[in-house]
């Protein structure tokens, strides 16, 4: 199942890629090329050293002290959905330090916990002083969706996501807190699908059709895999008129704020603690540290559904922002892609199915413009970013590079207790002894 190989030119039909960055045109979130052989992400990415973000800030100073006002108390003033890792920290930071907001801090339990996520959480509620709202449901329950969500759709990650996006929402609803600020719009940060002038918000059909490929928590329902309606709610979007009634709204922080993940990283780890670590599919260290198979299985999934994984996301971020060379770039797609999850038998025992099973679920779900099946049963892709080092054009549009692209790898502050099992809940906060992710506590 992990065997795959690059065909020889000529064997089979080429596949689009960006001339600058390192996108397919088989992008699930679409993908549209310009003339010059430029993908829209990386054009619209070009706005970061164009806009004026001192202005855009300030329009995010008045939307946030326009929002508070409204709300007439001296309660919370936002929600922010927050996990283990990722962009969490600088959110937290940017309103409650820089902004001066109180924010409800809301997390979805994904239940693929590693250790240092749940010490990066814990530390984030208690160098903010924030409080935590955490949803945890029933593992029973989540390997049911899980099963239902790989036979039908190949997909391990669909509950991951639709919490993400939609527990947050119903916080809101449900504590009457109508702002929720989010960092990045993860598909325009790609493709392009918004200009950062549009000033996008979160929207329930931007959520159902790219985050969640389309799958609504009904479609699930299904009285022979033990899944009703009931047990679907969680990962149901509150109604129209719920949400009219709250006047809740979704800002997007990277549209008043030139983003750059890695510096922002490293600013929450020299201020305020943010663990990273090292993981298996990408060079990114400080990402997606808070989940097992986020960097791992899920995105080897990724990679043999689309033909690309992760390690493509991240290079092509840092030669948009001019820290690796799109040499650099490709080399670093073929150091990682084809690396084998080592986090497979940690899934496998938690959703108790065996590899075969497994894969079953997801060997039918390759894109056929970009994968071929030999006689034999081997897969094979077809093209590959590598084989487009040289394309005519790519001097042309080509980013200079401004300064090196290293990852920090912190140490670890249980070097104790290896991370090697999912924690489905530590201590909420950090004191003298330790960070909440062991077992046995010392007296007193």
């Amino acid at each position: 199942a992990f065997r795959y190989r690059v065909q020889e030119r000529g064997e089979g039909p080429s596949v689009i890629y960006c001339k600058r960055c390192l996108y397919p045109a088989n992008h699930p979130y679409g993908m549209v090329f310009d003339d010059l052989g430029v993908c829209m992400g990386c054009r619209i990415h070009e706005e970061k050293d164009s806009l004026d973000w001192d202005t855009r800030f300030r329009m995010l100073e008045r939307i946030v002290r326009t929002s508070a006002q409204r709300m007439g108390h001296k309660g919370f003033d936002c929600i922010i959905p927050v996990t283990g890792g990722g962009d969490s920290y600088f959110i937290v930071h940017t309103v409650k330090n820089v902004l001066g907001m109180n924010p409800l801090l809301v997390n979805y339990n994904a239940h693929y916990n590693t250790k240092v996520g749940i010490r990066n959480l814990a530390n984030l509620a208690t160098v903010f002083d924030c409080d935590i709202v955490t949803s945890t449901l029933s593992p029973g329950l989540l390997k049911r969706i899980t099963r239902q969500t790989l036979r039908r759709y190949g997909s391990m990650y669909w509950h991951v996501l639709a919490g993400y996006l939609t527990f947050p929402v119903q916080a809101a609803v449900r504590f009457r807190i109508p702002l929720i600020i989010w960092g990045v719009h993860p598909w325009s940060e790609q493709t392009d699908m918004f200009s950062h002038l549009d000033e996008v918000e979160m929207t329930e059909r931007c959520r159902k059709e790219h985050g969640l490929m389309g799958i609504a928590a009904e479609d699930l329902i299904a009285p022979d895999a033990g899944i009703t309606r009931g047990d679907v709610q969680p990962f149901v979007y509150p109604y129209d008129s719920e949400l009219e009634a709250v006047g809740v709204r979704g800002l997007y922080l990277n549209n008043y704020i030139r983003w750059d993940a890695k510096k922002q990283h490293e600013l929450m780890i020299d201020t305020y603690g943010y663990e990273s670590a090292e993981q298996q599919r990408t060079f990114n260290t400080y990402e997606d540290v808070h989940c097992f198979h986020s960097a791992g299985l899920h995105d080897y999934i990724k990679f043999m559904k689309c033909g690309y994984s992760k390690v493509t996301d991240h290079a092509t971020r840092e030669i948009r922002l001019k820290r690796m060379t799109r040499e650099e770039g490709i080399a670093k797609v073929g150091e990682y892609t084809e690396c084998k999850p080592a986090d497979l038998p940690l899934f496998l025992d938690w959703i108790e199915m065996t590899e075969r099973e497994f894969f079953a679920c997801v060997e039918n779900r390759r894109d056929e413009r970009i994968w071929s099946r030999a006689a034999s049963g081997e897969w094979n892709l077809r093209d590959g970013v590598a084989r487009h080092a040289d394309d005519a054009g790519v001097g042309v549009v080509r980013l200079g590079k401004v300064e090196a692209c290293q990852y920090r790898n912190t140490s670890t502050a249980e070097p104790q207790t290896p991370d090697n099992e999912y924690l489905l809940m530590g201590r909420g906060y950090i004191d003298k002894y330790d960070y909440g992710a062991i077992e046995d506590q010392p007296p007193g």
